[in-house]
């Protein structure tokens, strides 16, 4: 399993950011239903957003970002950037829970 995280730069409290959080109310439960897919969260931080989601593999959030839906999502997403996103995508290796 691998999970990624990706650092959005949008202000929450901004414009931006109240229209960032429509586009993800809006995208969230799709993104989820994608092959592979075992939930996708929102957390966000002072002049930040960040995305945490867990995937089966790399070839399954690499499927998504080819898919129809990350081209709607995306670009949307990208309008609100005030600077480059920055993204880890990690390999669990503990699998207890805390």
């Amino acid at each position: 399993m691998i999970e990624r995280i990706v650092k959005l730069a949008i202000d929450p409290s901004s414009e931006e950011g109240a229209a960032f959080r429509d586009i993800f109310a809006q995208s969230r439960n799709r993104i989820a239903s994608q092959p592979g897919c075992h939930g996708v969260h929102l957390l966000e931080s002072e002049g930040h957003f960040f995305t945490y989601s867990m995937w089966d593999s790399e070839a399954d959030l690499n499927a998504y970002r080819q898919s129809t839906l990350f081209g709607e999502v995306w670009p949307k997403t990208k309008a609100l950037f005030y600077d480059k996103p920055q993204t880890w995508t990690c390999l669990k290796t503990d699998s207890s829970k805390v």
